[in-house]
């Protein structure tokens, strides 16, 4: 029978109450595993008076005992780490590898937020005029909210979760309702390791608990990772309600292979970033752009590999690449690999017809491999969020890079080239929020920042590291005058300060 997954509310689970469920499947059986309750606006009313109340205390918690919670958070992810990551393969789909990874990365942020006490210092000037100093400080928004996506369950909501409370903020949660469990088991570690209760909560839900938190007057700001249709709507809602909104969004990666590149490692890349966790990573490399006479090379190395990509479920530890997450994307997928098809795109292999004795009502499709792409092409303008690589043709490197800045999509990129001044020059004058250098996916480490460019992106502030920081806190500067003898006499004017 499968299971209820209702929300966490007030430090505890609690049912649904609004009678709306939706259903949570295995992606590599096809059964179905749970039933999760779908929130209803005054669910979320309900959770966001929880949090207004219990943030008061916890903002004016000196900001090291935060950090000494989020110590404890950090040791029970770890001690959790193979448990949440079985939770991540058996909704998501990824191999448990792979899972395991992410988990590690949204541990770096924890590890990040572990210093919140430092990140959060201010400045002090003494004398900016005779007996007046000045101090700036960053203080805490209060309620704050994070809409996170399906294929990074566990990664993102560290990512926004940590550090906005770290900062002083009660965070609500909307994790995805198509891999609800992991993140539910995320709040219940943050509430053991003394998080109190209302400071982390979740809310199951779709667009009808998103437009609750978008609307709702006592949450400032929102944090969102998804696409980029829905992440555009989430950015000017929540701005039209005057609110702080960081929307991460869309992608579509090239991977400049210049004609110096080291083939062997560039197709070890390519092979890793276009098609593990089945390609439903938003800084997977879609698109390898293929300079000078090096095309047919790389074709030559990538086809073997491609074809022989061990596809099962993510708990078989022989698997390369598990199944998509639902079977609504996998049709999803394989329609945009009929488009290309239709459009002249060359399909070099082609993974469709994939089945799997004993799986077959998983939602598994082999690697696809497109060559001779064009710009005009659909497979080529849109994220197709599947194991889906295209090989565009450029005659030089400035076509290459013309080709990258060209894109609606601006969120990652990489070159791969043994010259230095090419990995400069691309370095200095792509237009992409996150460039690698050799380095095929290139997520920034926790103590820099993670944001793109362009239609990957709406609002001002990265996430995690010190833009993370500046999203979760509002500043202040006061001015103060410390008087050494007694002053008489009103000032009606700007004094110049000496």
């Amino acid at each position: 029978m499968a299971s209820q997954i209702g929300h966490f509310i007030n430090g505890k689970n609690v049912p649904g109450g609004s009678g709306r469920f939706g259903d949570v499947f295995n992606p590599a059986t096809g059964e179905k595993t749970a039933r999760v309750a779908l929130a209803s606006a005054a669910e979320v009313d309900a959770a966001v008076q929880v949090a207004k109340n219990a943030q008061l205390a916890w903002g004016a918690m000196p900001p090291l005992r935060r950090a000494r919670v989020m110590f404890k958070v950090k040791d029970l992810i770890e001690k959790r780490l193979d448990d949440i990551a079985r939770l991540l393969t058996l909704e998501h789909g990824k191999t448990f590898d792979d899972a395991k990874g992410e988990v590690g990365r949204g541990l770096e942020v924890v590890e990040f937020a572990c210093g919140i006490a430092h990140h959060m210092r201010g400045d002090y000037t003494e004398q900016i005029a005779t007996d007046m100093d000045a101090w700036s400080m960053r203080q805490p928004l209060g309620v704050v909210a994070g809409i996170t996506p399906f294929n990074f369950p566990i990664m993102i909501p560290c990512w926004m979760g940590a550090m906005a409370v770290a900062c002083g903020n009660a965070f609500i949660l909307k994790p995805s309702e198509k891999d609800p469990s992991a993140p539910m088991l995320l709040t219940e570690l943050f509430a053991e390791a003394g998080v109190p209760a209302g400071i982390f909560q979740a809310i199951n839900g779709d667009k009808e608990a998103v437009d609750a938190l978008l609307t709702h007057p006592d949450v400032p700001a929102i944090s969102f990772v998804g696409s980029t249709a829905i992440g555009r709507y989430v950015y000017h809602t929540g701005t039209q309600h005057d609110k702080r909104v960081q929307a991460l969004c869309g992608a579509k990666n090239h991977m400049v292979v210049m004609p110096d590149a080291d083939l062997d490692q560039t197709t070890d890349a390519l092979i890793g970033a276009g098609y593990g966790a089945a390609g439903e990573r938003c800084m997977a490399i879609s698109v390898a752009v293929a300079v000078g006479d090096v095309g047919d090379k790389l074709i030559e190395k990538l086809v073997p590999r491609v074809q022989a990509l061990k596809v099962g479920p993510g708990l078989d530890p022989q698997s390369e690449m598990g199944p998509l997450v639902t079977r609504q994307h996998l049709d999803k997928v394989k329609g945009y690999v009929d488009l290309g098809v239709k459009e002249g795109a060359k399909l070099v292999v082609d993974g469709r017809e994939l089945k799997l004795q004993g799986y077959e009502n998983g939602n598994f499709m082999g690697g696809c491999l497109f060559d001779n792409v064009t710009p005009d092409m659909t497979i080529y303008k849109d994220e197709i969020f599947g194991p889906v690589l295209s090989i565009v043709r450029a005659k030089g490197f400035d076509d290459a890079i013309k080709l990258v800045n060209d894109h609606a999509y601006g969120n990652g990129t990489a070159i791969f080239t043994r010259d230095g001044d090419s990995a400069r020059a691309f370095a200095n004058n792509v237009k992409i929020g996150m460039v690698g250098v050799n380095v095929p996916i290139p997520v920034p480490v926790a103590y820099h920042s993670f944001g793109g460019w362009k239609a990957s992106v709406f609002g001002d502030h990265g996430i995690y590291g010190m833009e993370g920081v500046r999203f979760y806190t509002k500043l202040k500067t006061v001015s103060a005058r410390w008087p050494t003898g007694i002053r008489s006499g009103a000032e009606f004017h700007f004094k110049a300060r000496h």
